[in-house]
Formats: structure tokens, sequence, C-alpha cells
């Protein structure tokens, strides 16, 4: 048994929204996302529903290995979803997002947690989460999202 120390990354991120929680959450989704990211394929998505639900599992091209996602809460009353990401040979991650209401839209609280699975990639990509990295990842998130809301189209250009 090789039991070690983690090597982790933990960011929080509040992502100021123009629509309230009953707009966004739907978006937090494999499949709608699609409708506001430019280039979003999932490889393949496991759903009852189609869409986001608890124990929804998804697929998306990643490195080493293509990266698999699980949805652990899908909570549309309380605007929370969590979600873990798995890297084979790399890393695990925990996403977890909570909406809440404003008086211009809502805040998203979003939450990575990346933990190296003990292998050269895994360290060197929590090494490379870092603060700033997270920040300009939610940043560009924030503006693609917004757009969405505020236009009905995907914002053109690469992601951040």
């Amino acid at each position: 048994m090789n039991i070690q120390p983690p090597v982790r990354a933990a960011h929080r991120y509040v992502q100021r929204l123009v629509a309230g929680p009953e707009r966004v959450f739907p978006l937090l989704c494999p499949v709608r996302e699609a409708d506001w990211i430019q280039g979003w394929d999932p490889l393949q998505v496991i759903s009852a529903s189609g869409l986001a639900e608890r124990d929804c599992v998804f697929v998306t091209a990643a490195g080493p290995e293509d990266a698999i996602w699980y949805v652990t809460r899908h909570e549309a009353d309380t605007g929370f979803v969590e979600m873990l990401k798995l890297t084979p040979g790399s890393t695990a991650c925990r996403l977890s997002i909570q909406l809440q209401a404003t008086v211009d839209g809502c805040d998203a609280i979003v939450t990575y947690l990346h933990t190296s699975l003990g292998t050269p990639a895994g360290d060197a990509f929590v090494a490379g989460f870092t603060a700033e990295f997270y920040a300009q990842f939610m940043r560009d998130w924030e503006a693609r999202l917004n757009h969405y809301l505020v236009h009905g189209t995907a914002l053109s250009g690469e992601r951040g």
C-alpha cells in the first residue's frame, strides 16, 4: 500500500452573472455548455434525462488520457452542483458551484480542488493550477456565460 501526502491546489472564485439562478443553473450541464462555450463537445454523456443530473457521467478529451466526470450532486432548488473529474494517470478533481441570487442576477461561487495522483503529469498540472491561472480561467468562463445570457449566442474565439 502506498500512502502519501496529497499534492493539491484549490481555488475559489465568485462570478457575477447577469441572470438569476433559475436561468443559469440549467446551463451548468455537459450538454448545455455547448450553447455558451464555443467548441465544447464532450466525447460521451451518460444521462437518463439527456442533461445534467445526479449520477450523470460524461467524458471529455484531456491529457494524458480522457477525463471522466461524475455529477455527485445536482440540486436545482438550492442552485448547487458538484462533480468529480478523474483524469487517469494525472489528477482527481472536485468542482462545486453554488449559485446565489443577487439584485442584478446571481453570483456563482466556483471552487476547484485538484489532487495529483502522484505522477509527474499530475504534479505538473497541480503546480500549474496557480491563483493567476485560475482567475483568468474564471474570468473567461464568466465572460462567456454572461455573453450567452445577454445575447443568446456563444462568444467567439479561443477559451482563455
